[in-house]
């Protein structure tokens, strides 16, 4: 009993250090990216004849892949079934996803098992028995995987982003290919598994009705009774209810920092900005979140008491965007401010407000005597409403062909699955195969 405790206890570490390891991994790569150490450090390897130093950079890929934690496993395929078959079962299990499979669940061991190392205690998750046949609702999935996979996916992918935008490898393409490959497999695998390997997940008509379920749950006021599968307000405060005590406040705030870090760094990589590293610049970049966040709250600010205020505020509105649009345009034609500073912006600006929705969930009491919990929910609706299309076009988009939902079908239930569901109404006594 003893020994298996050590080695579950053993599972779980292990499982946690590989995730943290990637997300050490990118965040480093993103600080050397940003502040271009990671360029001065491959010219100096190029100008030096350092050999040694730049075959070390350009295979950090063999650790990311997991060829040497697949070793083991390989190696005992091959004492148990031979090389030739153990070649076989490994390429087997490469066709049946069974690596996106286990990635996903990867994330969901490490996100629980990390949450009771920040909060303590401890909750159930049903996950029923036998063959699953039941068509799994697109709301249902994002509430389940929301929190523990998708952030961290999109996470991911924003760090991988921006070592795209601003790393330096001198191998090029090449080189980019093969230091992030397994970190998009892992964020494709954290986003879309659930899809996968969701019965009638690429069916159109069950797409289409799974699109308006999401809608209805997304925009149903919450209220006295009302379950979280039912109204994203309800479930957006059941989401909260681990954070309790005030280490785990602490620890959650300390967590919650790293998303400046985006905005830090792209701030002073801008074309508008130059090689200028004045601290007033980074302040410039909150005033303009503040605008941003004003100018938002006036576009979805909507009276309901008056037919006239009503109107007012629609002109007010309309004038409004024609003015930024215009304003925008004279800055891009008469400043340095180019179209990539503008979606850099963006990919700046949306980890920060991530980053205060989640110090204003992690200090809800505060943020509630200073009256702007409303408006906080209503920006982690949009944060979640946001993420939810992000998911849901590639879904969408896949499920207007009709041989991804063929392929699903035979992924799903093939051979074995049948095999399995015949010998189950045998054994459960079908009168079918009685009589005959």
């Amino acid at each position: 009993m003893l020994s298996f405790y050590f080695t579950t206890v053993g599972f779980y570490v292990c499982t946690m250090m590989t995730v943290l390891t990637v997300y050490i991994f990118l965040y480093g790569r993103a600080y050397l990216a940003f502040s271009g150490v990671d360029s001065g450090i491959n010219r100096l390897a190029k100008l030096s004849g350092n050999t040694a130093l730049d075959a070390v950079l350009n295979t950090q890929f063999l650790f990311q892949i997991g060829i040497f934690t697949a070793v083991p496993m390989i190696m005992g395929f091959v004492l148990e079934f031979g090389l030739l078959k153990a070649v076989f079962s490994f390429i087997t299990m490469q066709l049946q996803l069974c690596s996106v499979f286990f990635t996903f669940s990867l994330g969901t061991r490490t996100h629980y098992f990390g949450r009771t190392i920040l909060h303590g205690g401890a909750k159930y998750r049903a996950t029923g028995r036998g063959f699953v046949v039941r068509h799994i609702k697109f709301a249902e999935n994002y509430r389940l995987y929301s929190r523990s996979h998708f952030v961290k996916a999109l996470e991911v992918a924003m760090l991988l982003i921006v070592y795209i935008a601003y790393g330096y490898t001198n191998g090029g393409a090449v080189s980019f290919v093969l230091l992030t490959l397994s970190s998009w497999f892992l964020v494709m695998s954290w986003l879309f598994a659930p899809y996968i390997f969701n019965p009638s997940g690429f069916e159109w008509q069950k797409t289409v009705e799974d699109f308006n379920d999401w809608i209805s749950w997304l925009l149903y006021k919450g209220g006295v009774g009302v379950k979280g599968e039912n109204s994203w307000e309800s479930w957006w405060d059941e989401e909260q209810m681990h954070i309790q005590t005030l280490r785990g406040r602490i620890l959650e705030t300390i967590l919650s920092l790293r998303f400046f870090f985006f905005q830090y760094g792209i701030v002073y990589k801008l074309h508008l900005t130059g090689n200028n590293t004045s601290l007033a610049i980074y302040g410039f970049s909150w005033v303009v979140l503040v605008a941003i966040v004003m100018i938002f709250k006036i576009f979805t600010f909507s009276p309901q008491k008056s037919t006239n205020i009503q109107l007012l505020m629609r002109f007010i509105q309309g004038t409004l965007f024609l003015t930024l649009i215009a304003a925008l345009c004279l800055v891009v034609a008469f400043t340095n401010l180019s179209i990539l500073d503008i979606f850099a912006s963006v990919l700046a600006y949306i980890p920060t407000g991530w980053a205060i929705l989640s110090l204003a969930i992690t200090w809800k009491q505060i943020v509630r005597r200073l009256g702007l919990w409303d408006s906080v929910r209503e920006f982690g609706r949009y944060y979640d409403a946001g993420m939810g299309i992000i998911i849901f076009v590639p879904v969408a988009v896949l499920s207007w062909f009709p041989f991804v939902s063929t392929f699903q079908s035979r992924l799903l239930f093939n051979q074995a699955f049948s095999r399995g569901l015949e010998i189950s109404l045998i054994l459960a006594g079908n009168k079918a195969n009685v009589q005959a």
